[in-house]
């Protein structure tokens, strides 16, 4: 029998442009640090993760594979704060745009934002409260 609960989702890559600045960008806003990995025709920064708790995934540079975009997946990161107001003052001050304020999804879902980080990525950082 399938686990209905079971996150399907088991990685998901960030393509960018200059990992160094996609670097700062992600440690500031998500308070967190990667683990850089130069393989040969790539470069990965890793973000820290443990199984049953998330995705794991990581920034990728790699100018024939990735390319950054603000159209395709969006992906949902958990707040770092708790407070989404504090952490879109962050995500400006660390080189990202607001793209969508902090807004209610739903009294069971909590709220969302959306930004932009410096590669032009979009992502969205939630909250429940």
């Amino acid at each position: 029998m399938e686990d209905k609960k079971k996150n399907p989702v088991g990685w998901f890559e960030i393509p960018v442009k200059d990992m160094d600045r996609a670097v700062s960008f992600y440690e500031k806003v998500f308070k967190c640090s990667l683990e850089r990995m130069d393989l040969p025709n790539i470069k990965m920064s890793i973000f820290p993760h443990s199984d049953g708790q998330g995705a794991g995934g990581s920034l990728v540079k790699n100018e024939e594979f990735y390319t950054p975009s603000g159209d395709g997946i969006l992906i949902y990161f958990t707040t770092p704060t708790g407070n989404l107001d504090d952490d879109l003052k962050v995500v400006e001050e660390a080189g990202g745009k607001i793209i969508i304020q902090r807004k209610k999804i739903s009294d069971e879902h909590g709220f969302m934002c959306v930004v932009a980080d410096t590669e032009g990525n979009r992502i969205s950082i939630h909250s429940m409260t």
